[in-house]
């Protein structure tokens, strides 16, 4: 595995190497050993498994707050996405600033998204499958959701948004009582 800084700091994006023969391919997904450099003790308590049907679809932008903040490793199994991430991390340099990451079934990538980040994607393909390793269980609690279309992110979505949840497309919009998250 090796692993590539971003604009943003900690957002990660993992290269595997792939393995192929007239059979198929073989990839690694997860090391402990070889991702202990970039997080020892990295441990994922819940793995999910999301389908996107229609290409233009988005889903989030997500996160979690203290004490349930998680971090995640997402990796495309079908399709192709534009995977991205916000930090929301209260006194970073990158404050509000977004970055994408194209992800797909044929690229031996994945990207780690530290705790602090908001997350969502937009299916490029029909017949989207990514799976998320997840730091800390999911909690209803400490659930947060920013709008996908805020202006004051502008997130340039390369396909016109099709499809959106209710709860996706009801999220507030960041006003000046938003103050981050600790990090």
């Amino acid at each position: 595995m090796k692993w590539h800084g971003t604009p943003l700091s900690g957002l990660t994006v993992i290269e595997t190497d792939t393995v192929a023969d007239a059979r198929g391919r073989f990839v690694r997904v997860f090391c402990d050993a070889e991702l202990a450099a970039l997080r020892p003790g990295l441990h994922f308590p819940q793995i999910n498994l999301s389908t996107t049907f229609a290409r233009g679809s988005v889903r989030g932008l997500h996160f979690q707050r203290p004490p349930a903040a998680e971090a995640k490793l997402i990796r495309c199994l079908s399709g192709r996405v534009l995977d991205v991430a916000v930090d929301l991390r209260r006194g970073s340099p990158t404050y509000l600033r977004w970055h994408g990451v194209e992800l797909s079934a044929e690229q031996p990538r994945q990207v780690f998204i530290p705790e602090g980040f908001a997350h969502g994607f937009q299916a490029l393909t029909d017949d989207v499958q990514l799976l998320y390793l997840h730091t800390a269980a999911w909690n209803r609690d400490y659930e947060n959701r920013l709008r996908y279309d805020d202006p004051r992110l502008a997130i340039d979505w390369p396909l016109p948004v099709t499809q959106v949840s209710e709860l996706d497309r009801h999220a507030p919009l960041l006003d000046d009582q938003f103050e981050g998250v600790e990090a």
